[in-house]
């Protein structure tokens, strides 16, 4: 199983923002040392305990202090933005960094409902054209898109383009991804839909593009690794108020709310994400772990990594 890791950047133990940026360097080096595939950060507005505002700015932050590592975003929210400039900043990180860059974006709003407002007006009226909004965006990063019959270009061009994946919690933003031909990341940390059903879908109707030829599939999962079951349930009991309850072992692969979230000791968890992996059939997770404090967050992806060894 592949790991990678999904950062909220939360602002923990009366932590500033400045320390939280710094933790998630932290957490990317951390990540990179320990052989994850891929750094995400998320995008969230007036979030008093996030500070992931602006994915793109972090991502640039992050590639500076790290070598391999990919970066990518959980998601940047495309409602809120044209196309163009989306093409343009990520062909931009991509050519910084080039072979290591994800494009991740999705469709929720990311904020309260004044937030959404603020940020781009009407919002339900730019999901409704989220399709001709992707499509657009799939076109810029293929060099394919026109306007007024005139070729518009995202530029820099990279020497390797950035990957599009496309993030969601259900059937809508599955079939999404299969029209394009897009990777997908499945949110099960935030769904209560059966992932399997979704996953399945979208490999049934997916259709091969120019940004893929074949399905790609990631699941996000919340999960909290410690020394100990004892120690890692009350880890999870004080950080993990966005997952609901943790799965009872042996149950996380049975779909719905009990899988948002693993929490038990390295062999546990381990075993867990092996049945998740078979049931789904993935080989990717992206863990995403919520604690009350940096040093256990970190420490939780230090006993993942080292129990997939």
């Amino acid at each position: 199983m592949k790991l990678s890791v999904l950062d909220l950047v939360p602002i923990l133990q009366g932590a500033d923002p400045s320390e939280a940026i710094r933790q998630a360097v932290r957490l990317a080096q951390t990540a990179e040392r320990l052989g994850y595939l891929r750094y995400w950060t998320s995008e969230h507005h007036d979030m008093e305990h996030l500070a992931s505002a602006s994915p793109e700015v972090l991502l640039a932050h992050v590639g500076a202090q790290t070598s391999r590592i990919r970066l990518g975003s959980g998601a940047v929210l495309l409602p809120h933005y044209k196309p163009l400039k989306v093409a343009e900043v990520f062909r931009l990180l991509a050519t910084m960094y080039p072979g290591r860059v994800d494009l991740g974006v999705g469709r929720a709003p990311g904020g309260s409902a004044h937030a959404t407002i603020a940020i781009g007006g009407n919002f339900l009226e730019q999901v409704r054209h989220f399709p001709d909004t992707l499509q657009a965006l799939s076109e810029l990063l293929t060099d394919d898109y026109r306007l007024d019959d005139q070729p518009v270009k995202a530029r820099p061009l990279p020497p390797e383009p950035p990957e599009l994946w496309l993030l969601g919690t259900n059937v809508k933003s599955a079939q999404y991804a299969a029209q394009i031909g897009a990777g997908y990341a499945f949110g099960q940390f935030m769904s209560d839909q059966d992932g399997e059903h979704v996953i399945s879908l979208y490999r049934d109707q997916f259709q091969p593009s120019k940004l893929g030829n074949q399905p790609k599939v990631i699941v996000a999962v919340g999960v909290v690794c410690a020394d100990t079951e004892a120690k890692a349930r009350e880890l999870a009991a004080a950080g993990g108020a966005l997952f609901g309850p943790p799965a009872e072992h042996g149950a996380a692969a049975s779909g719905g709310r009990s899988s948002r979230l693993i929490a038990g000791d390295p062999l546990q968890v381990k075993a867990e994400l092996g049945r998740l992996g078979q049931k789904l059939g993935i080989d990717e997770c992206m863990v995403v772990t919520m604690t009350p404090d940096y040093d256990s967050r970190i420490r939780s992806y230090e006993l993942l990594a080292e129990s997939s060894n």
